[in-house]
């Protein structure tokens, strides 16, 4: 049995059929990427796994448990976080206090002080900014700092939306290294990524997404290689 396993999910947007059909698996110490063009249906297929959206058909299974219906918080005490678009920080507290709350849903007081060392060993720049308000770091260091804060609630599924979005490329490889230390580490990853060839060079697999279907899957070094997928996502001639 996957670890997660969407079967068939149709969500909406009021009356806009926004995902029409998604099955997908992700397994145990995989990191499986989802890419496609703007609009395709990546982030709100991650929000329907995540609890904020309900689909209107179709089955989520994760940790042999259905899931749909349950509230994104709750979610969170079943070890499965996500790292949303935009990055989210609490912009108004400082980054120790932004790392604080990822751990809300814990009260084990010493595996939390093990995971804050964790997430300072991977993010060194938020060592040195611990009590920096989170609203005046750098893009870059804001999503180090919300990825840190995802790993605080210490979750077997991690789910990031679109971490490279708007990082100069120093950073983009930075972030890209953490996600592929936290996995081997021991998180599964589930990646939502507009820079398809980056995702595809850290990925097992990829489901290759258009107006809200899956119309290509395959492990990553396939959909590298596959001519639709290099000309459309990847800017191959």
């Amino acid at each position: 049995m996957a670890m997660l396993e969407v079967n068939d999910i149709h969500t909406y947007y009021g009356n806009i059929h926004a995902l029409k059909g998604i099955s997908l698996t992700v397994e145990e110490g995989e990191i499986v990427t989802l890419i496609g063009a703007n609009g395709a249906g990546k982030t709100t297929t991650l929000r329907t796994i995540s609890g904020l959206l309900t689909p209107r058909e179709g089955s989520i299974s994760y940790l042999d448990k259905d899931i749909v219906g349950t509230p994104a918080h709750k979610l969170v005490y079943e070890k499965m976080a996500m790292v949303p678009e935009g990055r989210g920080v609490f912009a108004k507290l400082t980054v120790m206090e932004n790392l604080e709350m990822g751990s809300y849903s814990r009260d084990d007081k010493a595996g939390i002080a093990r995971d804050l060392e964790r997430v300072f060993a991977l993010f060194p720049r938020l060592k040195e900014r611990e009590k920096q308000v989170a609203g005046t770091l750098s893009g870059g260091e804001q999503q180090m700092l919300a990825t840190g804060r995802a790993m605080m609630a210490s979750p077997r599924l991690l789910m990031l939306d679109e971490p490279s979005m708007g990082l100069a490329p120093v950073l983009v490889d930075a972030v890209f290294d953490a996600i592929v230390e936290i996995n081997k580490e021991g998180t599964t990853i589930l990646l939502v990524e507009q820079n398809a060839l980056m995702a595809l060079s850290i990925a097992n697999r990829g489901y290759v997404l258009q107006t809200g279907q899956i119309v290509l899957h395959d492990d990553a070094a396939a959909l590298k290689s596959n001519e639709m997928v290099q000309k459309a996502y990847l800017g191959v001639d």
